[in-house]
């Protein structure tokens, strides 16, 4: 009776020390982690000591290396962690730069005075002003003027008196028409001077050019000098968008490439345009450079002095490519979350290249087919 007793104690301690070692070997075999905070590990059940949830366990199905992150099945649902293999494809810079409307230079026109004189009449007084081709413009009293129109109405009429003298009436009368044309007179207010045989102190003139008045010169009884400008017209069926870019900037940009403009006053309106001058000189102070693109306004709804948006594509690569929200930047620079087993992570750093709105260039740190997480 003794003896199975003792046989019986023995066989019960065995049976514990082995209910100790399963034990043991399933605590070893498991931890317990937060699903917010994946990177709570803790060896007993519990709560989380930052958000105070229950601690969920995980089976330690794979060691994990120094640096990696290991996630259950819920924290990457609750996380919703989504992951895409990274493949080449071509991917271009979109440059935005702000700039303004300005009047194209090309299109402007000085009207100025062919004979010195003084200005009894204006036409158009107003900057802002549209002025037609052709149309009366300004009206002054020059002596100068005034003589070499009696002059033509003298030789005109000595020819029909002495027609048959020995002085050449025509070359008179030819010499006297040539310098009322030089001095600005048209041929048709020539013709009637010639018809009339009467001038008027005052003679008016046309504009040879047409636009808005963007500068006015003199005034209503003020003396011009010849070739003194009366006003300035700018023609405003193209204006130049202005941008200003930065040098580290210049390198990105395709001087071919066309260029698309819109405008913050005007919702909706788009013009697309082509840069047409690039200044070759950077201003020491700022490092600035200017650059221009000329865009078509036959509508004459934009106006000089109005912002814009300069919308440039830059030249394009055929490189590593991951959406844009899939790179991660701080101040030791870019980095990926990059799969390298089921529900295990592990953080690269990356360098990359171009970017727009949707996607980034990887220049290195990855390989094509790489999993890698684009957001979560």
């Amino acid at each position: 009776m003794k003896t199975y007793v003792i046989a019986v104690m023995v066989m019960l301690f065995a049976s514990a020390c082995g209910g100790e070692k399963k034990q043991s070997g399933q605590k070893s075999a498991a931890y317990y982690t937060c699903s917010m905070h994946p990177q709570i590990m803790e060896p007993q059940p519990g709560k989380c000591p930052i958000c105070h949830m229950d601690l969920i366990a995980v089976k330690k199905n794979t060691p994990v290396k120094a640096g990696d992150l290991m996630l259950t099945d819920q924290q990457i649902q609750l996380g919703n962690i989504h992951v895409d293999t990274i493949n080449s494809g071509i991917i271009g810079d979109e440059m935005i730069l702000t700039a303004t409307l300005n009047i194209d230079q090309n299109k402007t026109n000085v009207v100025s005075a062919r004979v010195m004189g003084r200005v009894d009449k204006l036409y158009f007084k107003n900057i802002g002003d549209f002025v037609p081709r052709g149309a009366k413009l300004y009206d002054i009293y020059s002596e100068e003027l005034n003589n070499a129109q009696q002059e033509y109405i003298a030789s005109i009429e000595k020819k029909e008196v002495l027609d048959n003298s020995l002085i050449d009436f025509d070359r008179l009368i030819q010499s006297a028409k040539n310098k009322l044309q030089l001095w600005g007179m048209s041929n048709a207010q020539i013709s009637q001077l010639a018809k009339s045989r009467k001038f008027s102190p005052n003679t008016t003139f046309y504009s040879t050019a047409s636009g808005y008045i963007t500068t006015t010169d003199i005034v209503e009884g003020s003396y011009v000098e010849e070739g003194g400008a009366i006003v300035h017209l700018a023609d405003l069926s193209t204006l130049w968008a202005e941008a200003q870019v930065y040098s580290s900037q210049l390198a990105f940009i395709d001087s071919k490439a066309a260029a698309s403009v819109n405008f913050p006053d005007i919702p909706g309106r788009n013009v697309r345009g082509k840069i047409d001058f690039e200044n070759p000189e950077l201003s020491p102070d700022s490092r600035i450079n200017l650059l221009r693109v000329t865009i078509p306004n036959s509508d004459g709804l934009l106006k000089p002095g109005m912002s814009a948006y300069v919308h440039i594509k830059g030249k394009e690569n055929n490189s590593l490519t991951l959406p844009t929200d899939a790179v991660l930047r701080d101040a030791k620079g870019a980095s990926v979350w990059v799969q390298v087993s089921k529900n295990s992570f592990k953080n690269v750093m990356v360098t990359v290249g171009l970017e727009n709105d949707n996607s980034i260039e990887i220049k290195s740190g990855l390989n094509a087919g790489d999993v890698v997480v684009t957001s979560g």
